[in-house]
């Protein structure tokens, strides 16, 4: 069975560009360009963090929170710590 990782992120929605913001008390911030209408942002959320980890879109999912800021992302092949090398961050837990 494949690695399955699940991911806090808050998202920033209408930044000036797609971008990681931190990583904090366990949760990803990270800004995306597009507008909180239409799921627009939940989809570019999606494609930025598929393409930072080197995985298919397919690969990710929002397992929780879809309307809110805060979200629960499933990622599907990498483990915790081969997720967080990848985006360079440290866990701070």
């Amino acid at each position: 069975m494949p690695a399955e990782t699940r991911l806090t992120v808050k998202v920033v929605p209408g930044a000036s560009k797609n971008e990681l913001a931190g990583f904090t008390g366990g949760v990803l911030r990270v800004r995306i360009a597009a507008a909180p209408e239409r799921d627009k942002a939940n989809r570019e959320l999606l494609v930025f963090l598929s393409q930072a980890l080197g995985l298919r879109k397919s690969a990710l999912a929002i397992a929780g929170g879809r309307t809110g800021r805060t979200k629960t992302i499933r990622i599907v092949g990498l483990t915790q710590d081969e997720v967080m090398a990848k985006l360079g961050l440290k866990n701070s837990d």
